[in-house]
């Protein structure tokens, strides 16, 4: 862009319980992009469905200086998460956002953070196409909008003029992703730099779920003085007879109870909590790759890599790189 070229319109419409943070991160990425010249390369602005100030998830109201007019001059439309929107829009579209949102020009570039996804698929605009949203609301999300074609795991996904992104941090990478579509990765890395964020991040939603670890901690049942003492010997090669044997059970009885109490086999749960060890001793020791292997039970790094690419989509090494640096 040169400095005579008017900035990209920003547009960011603000649901009623939009998310406080949420709704910050247009505005503060966007805000940050300056041309060679200093020259501001977007333009910004907060609008609702009415034009009248609305509570967030925080304990503050905002008030804005724009109504939905505002979408019909914008390039591009954000649409942050706002509380409960999936049971909010589980009847479609309330009247006046359905208005509001018809405001929007063709070829409107349409961005969502979070579970901002669910307006635009109450809308019908992510009908046939690859989407994505926050891990915690996926399964929800694909139920109650069977023909978009859901990513669980993307901290984001670009299809074009329709862009969708896992939540809070996934939409600061997709900002960042947006200017280094617009314009290149040397104005999106200093954006990153002045925000304090990485420019990138390796991997996808599932290095941030919760491991269904439960199960193990729960003592109960028939099972769980075995489980309890499986997870003191994780090192240990624990064979699904020996583990029966401890329980006095035949394999079969102790397999039966052990998914009725868990959820999962035997087999599966090892797993698991194996896998937890090992993002535990990766995000606190200092230990190699292969100690870590061998005390979370995998044996070899071979193993524990096979293990984190196929439930986090993270090597071991960029998974302590990650954590450790959060941490």
């Amino acid at each position: 862009m040169t400095s005579t070229q008017r900035p990209h319109r920003v547009a960011v419409l603000a649901l009623d319980q939009v998310i406080a943070f949420e709704l910050g991160i247009p505005a503060r990425i966007f805000g940050g992009a300056r041309g060679p010249d200093g020259e501001q390369l977007y333009r910004v602005d907060t609008c609702t469905v009415d034009g009248q100030p609305v509570p967030t998830s925080a304990d503050f109201t905002i008030s804005v200086a724009h109504g939905p007019e505002l979408l019909a001059l914008a390039d591009t439309v954000v649409l942050p998460a706002a509380t409960a929107l999936h049971e909010r829009l589980a009847d479609g579209l309330p009247a006046p956002l359905a208005a509001a949102l018809a405001l929007i020009r063709p070829g409107t570039r349409l961005v969502s953070i979070c579970t901002g996804s669910f307006v635009l698929a109450a809308a019908g605009l992510l009908d046939g196409r690859p989407a994505t949203t926050h891990w915690a609301h996926a399964e929800a999300f694909a139920a109650a909008y069977p023909r978009i074609l859901v990513d669980p795991d993307a901290l984001y996904v670009d299809d074009g003029d329709v862009l969708t992104s896992g939540g809070v941090a996934a939409g600061v990478d997709l900002c960042l992703h947006l200017i280094r579509r617009d314009h290149g990765g040397a104005v999106a890395n200093r954006v990153a730099r002045h925000s304090l964020v990485p420019p990138w991040r390796e991997g996808g939603q599932r290095q941030y779920t919760e491991l269904q670890v439960a199960a193990a901690l729960d003592p109960g049942g028939s099972t769980g003085p075995v489980r309890a003492w499986a997870l003191q010997h994780l090192d240990q090669p624990l064979t699904l007879p020996m583990l029966a044997e401890r329980a006095r059970m035949s394999v079969r009885t102790f397999t039966r109870r052990f998914r009725e109490e868990t959820g999962a086999s035997p087999g599966q749960w090892l797993t698991l909590q194996r896998t937890e060890r090992a993002r535990e001793l990766l995000e606190r020791t200092e230990l190699s790759i292969d100690q870590v292997a061998r005390q979370a039970g995998f044996g070899t790094a071979a193993s524990l890599r096979l293990q984190l690419r196929g439930r986090l989509d993270l090597p071991p090494s960029a998974y302590r790189r990650t954590f450790r640096a959060a941490g």
